[in-house]
């Protein structure tokens, strides 16, 4: 199936796949490299993320972790819109994802900013206006399996059947989205939330199932509590391990892979593709 997504009338090719790079304007995100608030932190790892091969950024400006603190809409947009401006002056026609389950916060940014791409963690739960602001904006759309919210996820665990509860939820929420107008919907399977560390495991196994809602995959496992605590290690200790987990999400058709390392996630879409080749 050829999957593309729709930027600003421009259709972006995903037969091979791309690579979106994290910038997040948090002080507490999990990952302490990852954390950059000073206009020259920003443009620079604007400018890394480029330069490595990477064909979106992600901004983020709430982290997302259990012991995190709920910001409010406000409080989440006066971080994000600061770093926006700056992106947008200083590289005008980067593709940027907004990374907000606020709908008034994914408004403001896409209609003033120029923001191309709306990222969700909560699919539109934490705030029932994003399905309808989201089919008013008429930009892509990343649909993420959460139950609850970033601080209650992890208690919310038990499932009747795993798998087959997670695509009922895409299946449910994609079809609200499609009756709203919403045709460029990304799915990410949302490694981390509301998943035990077996359950990721099990969910990265069937990744190719989630190839019948013919949407383009969206895979986010960087430097993940499934991969250091697996390897008794540390988040800064895991990018061998996030390597070996986005070549298996290549390999099961990912299309998007999110990163905190370009270069590396760069590198297995090569390498992947090359081994496409011969795979006929």
């Amino acid at each position: 199936m050829n999957k593309s997504i729709n930027i600003n009338g421009s259709l972006i090719d995903l037969s091979s796949p791309l690579v979106m790079g994290i910038l997040n304007v948090t002080p507490d995100s999990f990952f302490k490299n990852s954390r950059k608030q000073s206009e020259k932190d920003i443009i620079n790892r604007c400018r890394q993320i480029m330069d490595e091969g990477g064909s979106i950024i992600d901004l983020g400006a709430q982290s997302t972790t259990p012991t995190s603190k709920l910001l409010t809409a406000a409080e989440e947009a006066e971080r994000l819109i600061p770093a926006l401006k700056i992106i947008r002056r200083e590289f005008p026609k980067v593709i940027v994802s907004v990374d907000t389950f606020y709908a008034d916060v994914a408004k403001q940014a896409v209609e003033e900013f120029g923001a191309n791409i709306v990222n969700d963690v909560s699919g539109g739960q934490i705030d029932d206006q994003m399905f309808p602001v989201i089919a008013s904006l008429n930009v892509p759309y990343i649909l993420m399996h959460m139950r609850g919210v970033p601080q209650t996820m992890q208690s919310m665990t038990d499932y009747d059947d795993f798998i087959q509860d997670i695509l009922y939820y895409f299946s449910e929420r994609k079809a609200k989205l499609n009756l709203l107008g919403v045709n460029d919907v990304i799915i990410d399977p949302g490694f981390g939330f509301s998943k035990t560390l077996s359950q990721n495991y099990e969910l990265m196994a069937y990744l190719k199932y989630f190839h019948i809602f013919e949407e383009p995959i969206l895979v986010g496992i960087s430097r993940k509590s499934m991969i250091y605590k697996l390897l008794e290690s540390t988040p800064e200790d895991s990018l061998n391990g996030t390597t070996v987990l986005n070549s298996v999400a290549l390999l099961s058709g990912a299309d998007i892979l999110r990163v905190h390392d370009v270069k590396e996630a760069v590198e297995c879409v090569k390498i992947i593709g090359k081994l496409a080749e011969y795979d006929k």
